[in-house]
């Protein structure tokens, strides 16, 4: 039974309560940062994953930033293949983990838009970015945990290399992975600590579950591999109140903006997944919305409710056998205060010896 963990998300291309909406966009910015993190922090959230699309600010500069502003939360910083060469990588996440105090873990991104990679210099096509990822890992993990590391592979070429310092945390960082994709399966059940998927029916995560775990008993990790969701939240007081603010998220996005979504993000298995799910209707199981995901691209699947049914959705998710739980919501400070004060304490309650912040 591993320990139940809860990520937050750090809004680096800004906040909203509308999508679509001018008025109620709030820009990024340190100030909008500081409040998201100390509210995660207070609210009892371990981590915060900080994305990289091309609309956000870059994240390992913002990552080093927040990790030296808060107390105790760790930064979940994406490792895209050949953005970084794997020595230096080695290095960047060596020393954030020793200066941070063991903050760190790594989120493992091949990308999700053709259109936005070649915009940023990358040439490789996806099939090619997951070889590229599979050795970059392999050779981090052997650059951590060896004196001196010679390779010669498709890619990368080392002779001797050595890096200074290793990591604190042993033998290294956790990994995350939240493709869906075989290859990010494959992936997944070779390398990652915790594979994230984004929400779905509870009879599909089951399934895949069980399918990554026999993948991962390939490379004798079948105990070694977790599984966690990526989920929005929309939490309050009255599940009325909760179902009119989900609405109004996305009442006001143009078709442009939704063509957009769909569009750049068309070879993501991830986001042709969820584009599915929605296509099914507006709810996919009790309180699982998929609007969202008609006007961002990613984990547009929420729970929307009560505590009570919030808490709920979550533990179902526990009884299959998730135990890390990435989420977002808006706005991303105030949802973290009220998941800490109303969801937090149901999901303690019946979890108690399996959670990290009891």
């Amino acid at each position: 039974m591993r320990k139940l963990e809860f990520g937050w998300f750090l809004p680096t291309a800004g906040d909203t309560t509308a999508y679509g909406l001018a008025s109620a966009q709030i820009p990024p910015s340190l100030e909008l940062f500081d409040k998201v993190v100390a509210a995660a922090e207070a609210a009892g959230f371990e981590y915060m994953l900080v994305p990289v699309q091309t609309a956000c600010w870059e994240a390992w500069i913002s990552s080093a930033m927040m990790v030296a502003r808060s107390k105790s939360i760790r930064m979940l910083v994406a490792a895209r293949p050949s953005y970084i060469n794997p020595v230096l990588l080695a290095k960047m996440i060596s020393a954030f983990d020793q200066l941070s105090g063991g903050r760190i873990c790594i989120n493992l991104i091949a990308g999700q838009s053709e259109a936005e990679n070649a915009s940023e210099g990358i040439r490789w096509g996806k099939e090619e970015r997951y070889e590229i990822m599979d050795e970059e890992v392999t050779l981090l993990k052997k650059l951590w945990t060896q004196h001196s590391v010679t390779h010669d592979g498709k890619f990368y070429k080392l002779d001797k290399a050595q890096i200074r310092p290793h990591p604190l945390q042993k033998p290294y960082p956790k990994f995350y992975l939240g493709g869906g994709s075989r290859q990010a399966w494959e992936i997944s059940a070779k390398h990652s600590d915790v594979h994230l998927f984004w929400g779905d029916t509870y009879e599909r995560i089951r399934a895949n579950m069980a399918e990554i775990r026999g993948m991962a008993a390939t490379h004798g990790r079948e105990n070694d591999i977790g599984f966690g969701m990526r989920l929005q939240i929309v939490c309050r007081e009255t599940e009325e109140e909760a179902w009119d603010f989900a609405h109004e998220l996305v009442a006001h996005a143009s078709e442009a903006q939704k063509a957009f979504v769909k569009e750049r993000f068309a070879t993501s298995e991830a986001n042709r997944r969820v584009r599915e799910l929605a296509a099914v209707g507006e709810v996919i199981e009790k309180n699982l919305f998929t609007g969202i995901t008609k006007v961002r691209p990613g984990a547009g699947i929420a729970v929307v409710g009560t505590p009570e049914q919030c808490a709920d959705t979550l533990q179902n998710f526990i009884d299959l056998g998730c135990h890390s739980f990435c989420l977002s919501g808006y706005l991303h400070d105030e949802e973290a205060e009220r998941f800490g004060k109303w969801v937090m304490p149901i999901l303690r309650g019946r979890n108690r010896e399996r959670m990290l912040a009891a």
